[in-house]
């Protein structure tokens, strides 16, 4: 059958059956992330060039922040090697489908959903070995076939480093713009420098650098302590000339609410963590 399908295509001058079937489908494909983030007002990947610096809080702390301000939230995990967004999130159950065969992203709050391939798994601890086309193949899905709605944001956190994955949200989504996230120290800005030379190679624009971990308020003397220095996020965001969106001081308290699944900013919304989100919030809505 398949020889007279692929003869019977010569006759007619066209391709192979199968090379079409590929072709209809990358269409379609297509076609669903089009209509998928034509829904979507703003799309922000947040980047660093190291992992350690706390992107994966500072992503989930950022979408609650701005889904407590009224705007509709998703909230997309694409560090598909070592999601923690479900984690932080308090995502135990497998997404569900929609009627017409989307993914149903978990619903946080009434303003906040979000994705992670945590929930598609039925073994947390399963490792995901792959390699490019298929981290490509899920980033494509996690956008074209999640039934995210109408967005006024979408987050999306991407692994450490400028491989496969923020290379594919680049291509995917080509109006994506970059927030990266570093901590004051040295060693973590000479990365994020590299962060900043991957966005502008890929024509990413950027809306800001973020200082994470500034500094600390001792809970005895309550002065604070600068325990990766602090200012260099700023810095090196004059240097570049790149807009500083704002630090964030160091709070114990990330850990234990990271591990409960409850964001510090669902539950904190008077301490000084909660005003450094507010004001990071207010830059880049101001800057959109």
């Amino acid at each position: 059958m398949i020889h007279e399908n692929v003869e019977q295509a010569r006759k007619q001058g066209g391709g192979c059956p199968s090379q079409e079937s590929r072709e209809d489908k990358q269409k379609q494909q297509e076609q669903m992330i089009k209509d998928s983030l034509s829904r979507i007002k703003n799309k922000l990947v947040v980047l660093s060039g190291k992992g350690g610096v706390g992107k994966s809080s500072v992503s989930v702390n950022l979408a609650v922040c701005l889904a407590n301000k009224g705007f509709k939230t998703g909230l997309m995990d694409v560090d598909l090697h070592g999601p923690s967004i479900g984690h932080m999130l308090g995502m135990n159950e497998l997404l569900d489908m929609s009627e017409s065969h989307k993914l149903l992203p978990k619903k946080v709050t009434d303003n906040l959903t979000a994705v992670s391939i945590q929930g598609l798994m039925q073994d947390r601890d399963q490792a995901v070995i792959w390699r490019g086309p298929a981290k490509t193949g899920m980033i494509q899905q996690f956008v074209g076939s999640v039934d995210w709605g109408d967005l006024d944001f979408l987050i999306i956190d991407a692994p450490p480093g400028t491989g496969d994955e923020p290379i594919s949200v680049a291509q995917t989504i080509n109006d994506a713009k970059g927030v990266i996230v570093t901590t004051p120290q040295e060693v973590a800005l000479a990365d994020i420098r590299k962060s900043i030379s991957f966005c502008r190679t890929v024509k990413m624009e950027i809306m800001g650098i973020v200082e994470n971990m500034s500094s600390f308020i001792c809970p005895h003397c309550n002065e604070p302590v600068d325990l990766f220095k602090t200012g260099g996020g700023k810095t090196t965001a004059e240097k570049m000339g790149i807009n500083f969106l704002g630090d964030i001081p160091f709070d114990t308290e990330v850990v234990r609410s990271g591990d409960a699944g409850e964001p510090l900013m669902l539950n904190k919304s008077d301490s000084r963590f909660a005003e450094a989100f507010n004001r990071i919030v207010d830059n880049l809505t101001s800057r959109l």
